[in-house]
């Protein structure tokens, strides 16, 4: 029997992660020219950030990881989150929420971190797909206390444990919800682009 995979973005993203996190071990030197910070002196003795105009970093950081576990329990939030939102919201809107959700993650990181602390990792989005959660069931009538746990629990990580930027987390818990909320207002047309 042969395993195929299906072409799907959740699957393509999690190919981009992967291929990102050698590229980081075989060139660490590429971490520090997309890793998300406002503003700070790097190695090349220049300023950087995105206070400078570098504004790509508030997605590009989105695709690194800050080791090995931390790419593991990414991707699989992602590959369990995200398969069914593609398929309910299909390709364009699903993008869309992964993208928004990333951005306000990050936009919350930089405003309310210190200027020169970097962050790195997809849990903006992957907390966007939480946001969208809530605001689905709850419009189902579904109890919500299962996802408000798993939440509560990851709240608990994030200030537990040293170096989760538990800022971008509610960042992109928010934008993924805000988003969530305009689709239910501006229902989808036509067939979905899976």
């Amino acid at each position: 029997m042969i395993f195929r995979v299906r072409n799907t973005l959740t699957n393509q993203l999690l190919l981009i992660l992967v291929a990102l996190y050698i590229a980081t071990l075989i060139d660490p030197g590429l971490e520090e020219k997309f890793f998300l910070f406002d503003r700070a002196l790097l190695s090349d003795g220049q300023v950087h950030g995105v206070a400078t105009g570098e504004w790509y970093r508030l997605i590009t950081a989105g695709f690194l990881h800050a080791g090995l576990t931390h790419l593991l329990f990414n991707s699989m939030a992602l590959y369990t989150l995200g398969t069914p939102f593609e398929m309910i919201y299909g390709r364009i809107r699903y993008s869309l929420l992964l993208l928004v959700s990333l951005i306000c993650g990050s936009l919350a990181s930089i405003t309310f971190n210190a200027e020169n602390q970097p962050s790195v990792g997809a849990s903006g989005a992957i907390f966007g797909l939480f946001g969208a959660l809530l605001v689905m069931r709850k419009a189902l009538g579904v109890d919500l206390r299962s996802t408000l746990t798993l939440l509560g629990i990851n709240a608990v990580i994030a200030i537990v444990v040293p170096g989760i930027d538990w800022r971008a987390h509610l960042g992109g818990l928010a934008g993924g919800a805000l988003v969530a909320l305009i689709y239910r207002v501006i229902p989808q047309r036509g067939p979905r682009n899976p």
